[in-house]
């Protein structure tokens, strides 16, 4: 075994191991039987809503990255991409997630390395900064709620680290003298100093966010929930950070925890915030099957 794959074998041995643990942690806790209790009251018409919701965002995610690739790609061709790379993130627990089969295609269709690399890392980028944006102003609206838990520094402190990794990152142009990444920097750059371009693509972005937010609130109104302000605007895209640090299997056991964490905060019990979180899951999972059919459509094109 070469030394890549090893290393890419310890890493899913590291993914499982922590997922594992986490997962079993929040199930000690929380009890089995009470979380399938809360999953048995779900009302599947809500489930299905939320996945359907789950698959517009993935189609404006589709209109985002066309933008971003200034219309060089059929939208139909994206869309395929973001469903195949959806299925990827959350059925194959592997070290090839869903953003490096779209950079992969892409780059098999185009033979440009660097602006395939760059649209797909700009389009999670400016995602995130809208996430960021929606946090720190429905932060900023709930203050004193957040005061009174201590809170109200995260948010703000969250944003000006990410500003801060932001600013050494691209100006220090890590890897510049490799061919590829100096044209991902080129690429990058160009297309940020294209305000129109960024501005269509960020409000997309916020428009995605607000959905997905809505995806949680539709799974938590199925059980009967009424989630806060707070724990929708201000939580959910901490918890979202949570989920993106690469050290588990599709985030399992870290979005429970968070939402276990965060969500009670706001008076939502453990086995109703853990119920949430898989049915969350769950619906994201049932819309991402879709993948599956168009990776099989795909490979029969090649």
């Amino acid at each position: 075994m070469s030394s890549k794959k090893l290393n890419n074998a310890l890493f899913l041995v590291l993914k499982i191991t922590v997922s594992g643990f986490l997962l079993t942690f929040v199930l000690r806790k929380v009890g089995l039987q009470n979380i399938l209790s809360h999953l048995r009251k779900m009302d599947l018409r809500f489930f299905f809503l939320s996945s359907l919701i789950f698959l517009l965002t993935i189609a404006l995610a589709s209109l985002r990255w066309g933008i971003l690739l200034k219309n060089s790609q059929p939208m139909k061709k994206l869309f395929s991409l973001c469903l195949i790379g959806s299925f990827f993130n959350h059925f194959m627990p592997s070290a090839v997630g869903g953003d490096a089969v779209k950079v992969y295609y892409l780059y098999k269709e185009t033979g440009h390395g660097g602006s395939s690399l760059g649209s797909v890392f700009l389009d999670r980028y400016v995602g995130y900064v809208a996430l960021l944006s929606i946090g720190l102003i429905s932060g900023i609206a709930g203050f004193n709620d957040l005061k009174a838990l201590g809170l109200h520094w995260l948010m703000p402190a969250l944003f000006i680290l990410f500003l801060s990794g932001s600013l050494m990152f691209f100006g220090l142009r890590v890897g510049r003298r490799f061919t590829a990444i100096a044209d991902f920097y080129d690429y990058f750059h160009n297309t940020l100093r294209d305000r129109r371009t960024i501005g269509k693509a960020f409000m997309l972005s916020l428009m995605i966010q607000v959905l997905t937010i809505l995806e949680i609130e539709i799974i938590s109104l199925g059980l009967g929930q009424h989630p806060s302000f707070t724990a929708l605007f201000v939580f959910v895209p901490l918890i979202v950070t949570v989920m993106m640090v690469p050290i588990s299997i599709s985030g399992l056991g870290l979005r429970e925890g968070a939402f276990v964490v965060l969500f009670g905060l706001t008076g939502i019990t453990a086995e109703t915030s853990t119920a949430i979180s898989f049915l969350w899951f769950l619906s994201i999972m049932t819309g991402s099957l879709l993948g599956l059919l168009e990776y099989m459509k795909h490979g029969k094109t090649q």
